[in-house]
């Protein structure tokens, strides 16, 4: 059995930035697990994502911190998840970076490498997988494995409120379509996937993709350095909210695995 040890974690303080900054990563590395959230306009969602991540985590063997990617939000986001993480301090800390370049691939890039936690992985901020996820994604991290995704379409995995028809439709096409670059996983666009630092930088350092792309390539990445990934069947709930567009999202995912097909050639 791997145990984890938690270790104290102060809040920033005011003065230099440079001190500030400095303070953020020696912060930052004292934790086994770094839960990173991308978002982009989530205001409506974000106090209840948090709520509900805060009072998960904080109930678990592991030390955690989450860190909120705001991809160029013009509603309240920031200041919900400021507001937030000041009502929790002393539980399990939230902090927030920005990210410029806008896209969920290169907000998930941005936050999967500003840290230096030893296991550290996202998920979307409409908590369309179960939380309880994660404790079995930490077992198979702790034992080893270098990543562990969400999968809607493996087996024993269901769909609690089904997708609707273009969803559908345009996901098996899309599948269809990566099936030959990664192979043996059903499902690339999960928006859960956790890693083990060493193994994550490694395959980082070598993708290229920001946009639709970015889990392929990953995938793909880790892959080619005989990383283990284990695929998990879950209970997922489509987002009713969700700002996918099936038609122009679906165009734009083809585009970018295509793209990325003729840069391996």
């Amino acid at each position: 059995m791997v145990m984890f040890h938690s270790q104290g974690v102060h809040p920033g303080k005011r003065g230099n930035p440079h001190t500030r900054q400095h303070s953020d990563s020696m912060r930052r590395s004292l934790v086994d697990l770094e839960v990173i959230i991308p978002a982009y306009n989530e205001a409506a969602r974000i106090p209840g994502t948090l709520h509900q991540t805060i009072e998960f985590l904080a109930g678990q063997d592991w030390s955690s911190r989450i860190v909120v990617v705001d991809n160029g939000s013009v509603d309240e986001t920031v200041a919900l998840v400021h507001r937030i993480s000041r009502e929790h301090r002393g539980e399990v800390p939230v902090s927030v970076v920005g990210c410029a370049r806008r896209g969920k691939g290169a907000a998930v890039r941005r936050g999967l490498l500003s840290g230096t936690s030893k296991f550290t992985g996202f998920f979307d901020a409409d908590l369309a997988t179960p939380l309880e996820t994660l404790t079995e994604a930490m077992t198979h991290l702790s034992g080893g494995a270098a990543a562990v995704i969400a999968s809607r379409h493996a087996p024993g995995s269901t769909f609690v409120r089904p997708q609707h028809l273009g969803r559908r439709v345009g996901g098996t096409a899309f599948r269809a379509l990566t099936r030959s670059k990664v192979k043996g996983i059903q499902d690339t666009q999960c928006g859960f996937k956790f890693f083990e630092r060493d193994a994550l930088t490694t395959a980082m350092v070598q993708c290229r993709s920001t946009g639709f792309a970015f889990d392929v390539e990953l995938l793909l990445r880790l892959q080619d350095n005989d990383a283990s990934i284990i695929e998990l069947p879950v209970a997922w709930t489509d987002g009713a909210k969700s700002t996918f567009r099936p038609f122009q999202d679906g165009v734009a995912s083809f585009a970018s695995v295509i793209q990325l097909q003729k840069a391996a050639q």
